[in-house]
């Protein structure tokens, strides 16, 4: 299956260590970003980057990883297509 997955500062070690699992267990995974550690960053960016690749088709599904998923399900539901 392919995955797209994104986090924030929040939730930047988890994403990695998540994404590396996804890959070992035989999926094919998208980096939506951060890609590095920046504690200005800010989850709508990446929270929209995971929902469009869900709602393009380009990915079977989405994971999007912050300090609480509150902020990033409000901000993914807004593509049309997307539930998070």
């Amino acid at each position: 299956m392919r995955v797209v997955i994104g986090a924030d500062h929040g939730g930047y070690v988890l994403k990695q260590e998540l994404a590396k699992y996804l890959e070992a267990t035989g999926h094919e995974v998208v980096d939506a970003g951060a890609h590095s550690l920046e504690p200005l960053d800010d989850y709508p960016d990446f929270a929209k980057a995971v929902a469009d690749g869900v709602a393009s088709k380009d990915a079977q599904r989405g994971i999007m990883i912050c300090g609480s998923g509150v902020g990033a399900s409000v901000a993914a539901n807004k593509i049309k297509g997307v539930r998070a």
